[in-house]
């Protein structure tokens, strides 16, 4: 893709430079967009799961986070503000050719309704409402309510019949008691998304009970995921989605509603104590969950949280300066993915990061200086109990946080790759099956699959039980402790197997290593051959200038005194063990399997190519296992330790020697015990 003028050269440092940014990003839809200006389709074909008149509307509306903020501070061009009046005109009259249709139950327009109603609330009156002709006030009021009375999906969409009431309400002169009812219902439902910590899932969070139901269900009628409801705590319910809309109901409803906003504004406090810690010092987000086609949307709340103005924030988003470095660290940095409800014009959802220009440049926002991002300790390993994450970024080595328990049920495109993997790094990226064929299209990056059918197929960890949280006990120099996750979970749906997985964390005493230990159990039926896989993270592969992948070696190389390991490229292989070198750092693996029947091969595994969100080609560190003949309450032990050093984020500083003391010193699981209250506890130890 070429670059973008007034983007891709922008140092984004300054109100003007983002405005400068946003306008760069939003000025090329003018070729595309309708004579009425209602409309914008770009010219691209693909398809989504609704119609192509709501996918245009899309097009019309998602750069009015952009318009919308400019306006608050009267400042957009005449022919913007022109436009836009006439879009608004045109796209709800029912007898112009541009109308965007009628609302339906579960209709997409309803999500593109917020940014309309955004764009309406924020703006001064005389800029905009006032000079909307009679009828097309009346249109919009009209088309506006039909979002009262209809199906909508019980989860962040509800914020968007909220904030079209409010534009009923503050510019209809429409406030009637049953609009009041609707947007007290709607709310009290959203608040029911809270799980703790500032943070809420898009929807209900999946209880145990739900799990025992749907057992029950499958045992009674054979039937696999008849319960919807997920346990999803991710960027699309955080920046992108509800916290974001109750920031913006702050800064917009503050006066109607003082209770649930206060509370809002602590619960924005608590969330943004934790969601800095997703964002490494470059602004790079861990890519992790659905919509990351949004690219930089990941930093809208921050964007939400200057506009709303809260007070009082902990560190470190202490200051208007801080906000603004973890907002523009974001911008300055930019990833790949897509869903069936994407279209081409979905991506301006992202524009929502650009709201904070709706603060002038007077404002403490713009004028302190940006904050820079804050020094370790204080960002190496923090537990995230909301999310059931641990977020890890020991000495600011590697950024990336370990998942043991979210999933969703719905079937997004890769739904189990973007939730459900043990861990997830901004230096790496993730993997994408392509297929499920075969391991290479599967490319498991870490993750676990096994197989009961002779590789014919292969389970990978979806639905789970819910997370329990322990203490590590590592004995190095001194004695360090470390949050531990553990997840019970089957990778069948008949429950013949039961895999209890533990995540511990990078210690002080090895920064470069997690640790992995899967106890899996048979239950109720023999399995002649059981194999089982497990990947750590997936890296870019070592190529030579012919462009043929590096040969593979037996040990590591010895390098000159002139060189630091990053000046070479190479994987090597051993028994139990395996190392990729390339541009983008190191990333490794070994094993062990504790049965006398059980065998395994480790290898630095080529995927299908363009699996990866980050590099085209990659390697992963790959273990294979075989154990046969397991009886039913029989168990199986496997440690995996999982090496990685981004390149990146170490600046190449891998001195001579350095990395391979830093390979073959790990840890080693020397205890692992499980009390009746699910707490663990663990003695890691130098060989």
């Amino acid at each position: 893709m070429p670059p973008l003028n007034g983007f891709s050269d922008n140092p984004l440092r300054t109100r003007e430079q983002v405005v400068q940014a946003a306008k760069a990003i939003i000025q090329p839809l003018s070729a595309y967009t309708s004579s009425g200006h209602s409309r914008v389709k770009l010219p691209v074909s693909s398809g989504t799961l609704y119609d192509e008149n709501a996918a245009q509307l899309e097009g019309f509306a998602r750069p009015l986070w952009v318009v919308g903020a400019l306006l608050r501070c009267r400042e957009p061009e005449e022919e913007l503000t022109a436009n836009l009046i006439a879009g608004l005109s045109n796209g709800t009259d029912p007898n112009h050719d541009e109308y965007w249709g009628d609302v339906g139950d579960m209709d997409q327009r309803m999500v593109e309704a917020e940014t309309i109603s955004f764009t309406l609330l924020a703006s001064p009156r005389d800029l905009l409402w006032d000079r909307l002709g009679e009828q097309a006030r009346s249109n919009i009021a009209r088309w506006f309510s039909q979002l009262n009375g209809k199906d909508l999906p019980k989860v962040n969409w509800l914020w968007f019949r909220v904030f079209t009431n409010l534009v009923l309400i503050r510019m209809c002169d429409l406030d009637t008691a049953e609009i009041r009812s609707q947007i007290k219902i709607d709310l009290e439902h959203l608040d029911t998304f809270y799980l703790r910590d500032g943070w809420s899932s898009d929807g209900l969070w999946r209880s145990p009970e739900l799990d025992d139901k749907e057992w029950e269900l499958f045992k009674e009628t054979g039937t696999v995921h008849s319960i919807k409801p997920d346990r999803c705590a991710d960027y699309y319910s955080g920046s992108f989605a509800i916290q974001f809309s109750q920031l913006l109901y702050v800064r917009v409803a503050g006066d109607l509603d003082a209770e649930r906003t206060e509370r809002y504004r602590q619960q924005a406090r608590d969330f943004g104590a934790q969601i800095w810690r997703y964002f490494d010092a470059k602004g790079a987000v861990i890519p992790f969950g659905r919509s990351l086609t949004y690219r930089f949307a990941c930093g809208a709340f921050f964007a939400a949280l200057a506009l709303a103005k809260v007070p009082d924030l902990p560190s470190p988003l202490d200051s208007a300066g801080a906000v603004k470095g973890f907002l523009l660290r974001h911008l300055r940095w930019n990833m790949y993915l897509t869903e069936d409800y994407n279209s081409p014009q979905s991506v301006y959802w992202a524009m929502k990061t650009f709201v904070a220009i709706g603060l002038p440049s007077t404002d403490p926002f713009w004028t302190d200086p940006e904050t820079d991002y804050p020094e370790a300790p204080l960002s190496s390993v923090s537990l995230c109990r909301a999310s059931r994450q641990i977020i890890c970024n020991r000495e600011g080595r590697h950024h990336f946080l370990l998942s043991p328990a979210q999933f969703t049920s719905l079937q997004w495109k890769g739904g189990q790759a973007k939730y459900c993997k043990f861990a997830y790094s901004s230096a790496f990226g993730f993997s994408v099956p392509t297929g499920q064929v075969s391991l290479q299209q599967l490319a498991l990056d870490n993750a676990l699959a096994l197989s009961r059918d002779g590789k014919q197929t292969w389970a990978t960890k979806w639905k789970c039980r819910e997370p329990t949280f322990g203490t590590c006990r590592v004995l190095g120099a001194v004695l360090e402790e470390l949050p531990v996750a553990m997840v019970v979970w089957y990778p069948w749906e008949d429950r013949s197997i039961t895999v209890n997985t533990t995540l511990i964390p990078p210690s002080a005493r090895w920064p470069d290593w997690h640790t992995r230990v899967h106890r899996i159990k048979i239950n109720d039926r023999r399995i002649s051959i059981l194999h089982l896989v497990e990947g750590g993270f997936a890296i870019q592969a070592p190529r030579r200038r012919s462009g043929v992948i590096s040969p593979g070696l037996s040990r590591l190389p010895v390098f000159g005194s002139h060189k630091s390991a990053s000046d070479e490229e190479f994987f090597m292989e051993t028994s139990d063990a395996t190392l990729v070198v390339s541009e983008a750092g190191a990333s490794g693996l070994c094993v062990e399997v504790q049965h006398e029947r059980g065998t395994a091969t480790v290898s630095a595994f080529q995927p299908e190519a363009n699996t990866n969100l980050i590099a085209p080609r990659t390697l992963i560190p790959l273990a294979e296992h075989s154990v046969r003949r397991l009886e039913p309450s029989e168990e199986l032990l496997v440690v995996s330790n999982i090496f990685a050093i981004p390149t990146q984020i170490s600046q190449g500083r891998w001195k001579h020697g350095e990395l391979a003391d830093r390979w073959e010193d790990r840890p080693v699981v020397q205890r692992h015990s499980v009390d009746r209250a699910g707490s663990s506890d663990y003695i890691a130890l130098s060989d």
